[in-house]
């Protein structure tokens, strides 16, 4: 039962931090999309699934949510996804003339292949110029896998806004329902035009790659302000390097009778003045399997020695450390840590992608399953504790979101750069060959790290 008992709390922990920080992440997104006008259709809480609770903005038309697949979340951004095309303009000129038109007409009409014509409208669809029309008589539904056979206009104020743009006023006289046509006075391309200014790909290199950044963006500032309220706060333990030692359980300087507290004066006669004075003591006769004798200063002030016996048997550590003193750092010494903590975790990210240091990294990383049992046992430990666990899982979310490699946010940026220097769109083919090699390279990470954290907190 007791093992049970630690399962749930490690899945209950880690599901838990890990889907509020990831969240926090897309909440990031979503904000900088809503900034630039942006359209958004989604956020939520969880992975996407037809079983959700949700409710939609008359304000900005987003649904927003929760789904049982927590571990994460998510955000639509409109116009992430989908291929340029020729046949956009004209394709979204007759659904906006039609009102509502099947696939099928639409393909017939620009004379091309039904798969294309689907193609283009699932496009217009997410960029939520359009909307898929699922008719409850042909048994369709809204989380099936295929695009339904039509498709319609969305509701439209008397300005050509949607729902999801700033500033619609459906009360205006000449709105028009969804499924309705509509008429914008704008030619085919000045109509396709103006539906993506709205979106994603609307927005110029340094307002795509500020809506990539944002996501890690927020990750670390929420990091960097939990650890300087809980330096600030809560305080830390600072490690002192005086000769005054704390004693391990069922180490070899408890069963000779050290307690924890004693101050260590001298090592066979050698005076210590620091632990780094015991340490270095230590090193050479522990090595040697000799008995030593240590003169000490029990923790009631009694002088006493204590004898500590090897037997002809080398040992590679006594049990003792350094003790430590409680501190509340001040604001700013907390912010020096806090961004001192950040180098440091850069710098690990980075190994990561240098060859010959991959694998030494992923031998220092964990996977969810570690970081679940860790979450676990930091929140058994305290408040502070496990805010700090939680401050550290969102830098290390952040920073390793920035590496290059698709289908991260970095990877992102990386293409957006590549675009830039290439001076015109590097194409969907392209663009799928690079995200299959990073994912080959996550699926490879995921596998060897969860292989880890099996060996180290499951099998022991």
């Amino acid at each position: 039962m007791e093992g049970v008992a630690q399962a749930a709390s490690a899945v209950f922990w880690g599901v838990l931090i890990l889907s509020l920080l990831v969240f926090v992440h897309e909440g990031g997104h979503y904000l900088l999309a809503r900034l630039q006008g942006v359209r958004v259709t989604e956020f939520f809480l969880g992975m996407p699934c037809r079983f959700r609770l949700a409710w939609t903005s008359k304000r900005t038309g987003t649904t927003y949510g929760v789904t049982p697949l927590l571990l994460g979340g998510y955000t639509r951004i409109c116009g992430m996804e989908g291929e340029a095309d020729e046949l956009l303009a004209p394709a979204l000129d007759i659904v906006m003339r039609e009102g509502r038109v099947s696939g099928e007409a639409v393909a017939s009409e620009l004379d091309c292949e039904p798969e294309r014509a689907y193609a283009l409208l699932g496009t217009l669809s997410d960029w939520a110029a359009i909307e898929p029309y699922y008719d409850p008589e042909l048994g369709e539904h809204p989380f099936q896998r295929d695009w339904p056979v039509c498709f319609q206009t969305s509701q439209r104020d008397a300005n050509h806004l949607t729902r999801f743009d700033r500033g619609h006023d459906f009360a205006l006289e000449g709105s028009t329902e969804a499924g309705q046509p509509h008429a914008t006075g704008l030619d085919a391309d000045e109509q396709l035009a103006a539906e993506r200014s709205h979106t994603y790909l609307g927005r110029g290199f340094f307002g795509r790659v500020a809506m990539l950044l944002a996501g890690p963006a927020v990750n670390i500032i929420v990091s960097v302000a939990i650890l300087i309220g809980v330096l600030c706060i809560a305080g830390v333990d600072v490690i002192s390097d005086t000769n005054t030692v704390q004693v391990a359980e069922s180490s070899l300087a408890q069963e000779c009778g050290l307690e924890s507290g004693s101050t260590i004066n001298a090592i066979n006669g050698q005076q210590m003045g620091s632990f780094t004075d015991v340490s270095h003591a230590l090193s050479g006769l522990l090595a040697s399997g000799e008995d030593f004798t240590l003169d000490v200063t029990k923790p009631d002030g009694q002088q006493a020695l204590v004898d500590i016996r090897q037997g002809g048997q080398p040992h590679d550590k006594l049990g003792v450390s350094p003790s430590s003193t409680h501190v509340h750092l001040s604001v700013g010494e907390a912010v020096t840590t806090a961004f001192g903590y950040i180098g440091t975790v850069v710098s690990f990210a980075a190994r990561l992608i240098v060859p010959t240091q991959t694998m030494q990294v992923l031998d220092s990383s964990s996977s969810v399953v570690g970081i679940s049992v860790m979450a676990s046992k930091a929140a058994q430990e305290g408040v502070g504790v496990l805010l700090n666990f939680c401050a550290m899982i969102s830098m290390s979310l952040g920073v390793m979101n920035l590496l290059p490699i698709p289908p991260l946010d970095g990877g992102k940026i990386l293409i957006e750069i590549i675009q830039l220097v290439r001076r015109k769109p590097l194409s969907i083919r392209a663009q799928n060959y690079i995200s299959y090699a990073g994912l080959a390279f996550f699926l490879f990470v995921f596998i060897y790290v969860v292989r880890l954290d099996v060996m180290r907190f499951i099998l022991g």
